[in-house]
């Protein structure tokens, strides 16, 4: 089983080149009308899917409706659209955050033929949104810059589709998996192996990507799509995602219909559909600078395939893995961590518990209570002079991002990964 090496992912300036350009007039009038554009971003993508769903309520088996409810996707479309039209003369400028909305649709399954339907519904409720401000002349304009925009992700997900289906193992569209295994992590983590009904070589990946997996549960009219990440190293005969049960809160936060419906009633045995390892977060394996993973909650599922990977290949790198957790009970994998510090010499483990049990006080369980701080991490790094990967709840990485940056590592080595819709960089700033 082959594993895709960095250097050998799509390099995107060839679709930048063939790119159509603006025409000169039209290109003003969408410099002109960004700032309203912005202003009535989330407005007009909440009227977008609203709309759209009512004329192609087939796209509801695409969709994540939790993100829907929330809010998250109509604001990450409502940055996206803003984001590409700011740069539309020159896309190198944001091409990892267009690569990494390229990752999500591969991975999901959007098709060319999916634009021109977003195309119509967005522009239509643009038109709606702003009524008599947007003149026909504005929604020509916005209709050839979302034109060249949907050519962009076109051509560079032709691409991804590619790579996905003829690499080693590789495979279009939809392929079935077995859960050969469900293993309880911790209170509310639950990991699944799954290995391929069919018997064949499996594509490998980079670790930090992820697999979206397509489910069709009974009393729910529609497919649930749901991306997690790879939890152990690629080379073996199967991959694993472990996967927390997420209950909600009765308000604004939904239980997660997907999660929960795997951790009650998936069992080994059973079937899941899913799609080729996709995902723009990943471990740089060339690099020989210590390498430190910084993981809250379930975002230590990427870390794990990180940690686990580089232990097996690069036994002489320095490896420093920091865990954030409620306490013991919400800490999944802490037996494998504590087992391969046991093993190998290079990796330094340390625990962070925000609310310790009396267990875990006793036996000593943790390395600090309460938060991870830059005071503390500078007590327990060596230096700076390292690749940082982080993952985790929002909140949590914007501390760990404001700690690094206040203790002058540079952007190319911080490193990390967002959970649910996209999100633009900055707003972990």
């Amino acid at each position: 089983m082959s594993v895709p090496k960095v250097e050998e992912k799509n390099s995107w300036q060839e679709v930048l080149h063939t790119v159509k350009k603006l025409d000169p007039q039209k290109l003003e009038i969408i410099k002109s009308t960004l700032p309203i554009v912005k202003e009535h971003g989330e407005t007009i993508t909440k009227h977008f899917y609203k709309r759209m769903f009512k004329q192609h309520p087939e796209l509801l088996n695409i969709f994540n409706q939790t993100h829907q409810f929330t809010g998250h996707q109509p604001k990450a479309l409502a940055d996206a659209v803003y984001g590409a039209a700011a740069n539309i003369e020159d896309f190198s400028q944001i091409m990892p955050v267009l690569e990494r909305i390229g990752e999500k649709h591969r991975s999901l399954q959007i098709k060319p033929e999916h634009y021109p339907i977003v195309g119509e519904n967005l522009l239509g409720a643009i038109k709606e949104v702003l009524g008599d401000a947007a003149t026909q002349e504005i929604i020509d304009a916005w209709a050839d810059a979302y034109q060249v925009i949907a050519d962009v992700f076109i051509r560079m997900e032709d691409k991804m589709y590619k790579t996905a289906e003829t690499m080693p193992g590789g495979w279009a569209g939809y392929r079935d998996f077995v859960v050969e295994k469900k293993v309880k992590e911790s209170n509310v983590i639950t990991s699944f192996y799954l290995k391929p009904k069919d018997e064949k070589e499996i594509a490998g990946f980079i670790p930090g990507q992820y697999i979206t997996v397509k489910m069709q549960m009974e009393g729910e009219q529609y497919t649930h799509l749901r991306q997690y990440s790879l939890s152990d190293r690629p080379g073996l005969d199967y991959y694993r995602i472990s996967v927390k049960r997420e209950e909600g809160n009765g308000g604004n936060i939904p239980a997660g219909v997907v999660s929960t419906y795997l951790h009650n009633h998936i069992k080994e045995g059973d079937v899941i559909p899913i799609t080729a390892p996709a995902g723009d977060f990943y471990l740089d394996m060339e690099s020989t600078l210590p390498l430190v993973l910084i993981s809250g909650g379930v975002g230590l599922t990427p870390m794990m395939s990180m940690l686990n990977t580089t232990v097996n290949e690069k036994a002489s790198r320095e490896i420093y893995y920091i865990h954030a957790a409620i306490n013991s009970q919400f800490h999944a994998f802490k037996n494998h961590v504590n087992d391969l510090a046991a093993k190998h010499k290079n990796l330094n483990s340390f625990v962070i518990y925000e609310r310790p049990t009396d267990e875990d006080t006793e036996l000593k369980q943790y390395d600090k209570e309460g938060y991870i701080s830059l005071e503390w991490l500078q007590e327990i790094l060596p230096s700076s002079n390292a690749d940082f990967y982080f993952c985790g709840p929002e909140s949590f990485m914007k501390v760990v991002n404001k700690a690094l940056k206040q203790w002058g590592v540079p952007n190319e080595r911080i490193h990390y990964e967002f959970f649910g819709s996209f999100g633009q960089l900055e707003e972990i700033e």
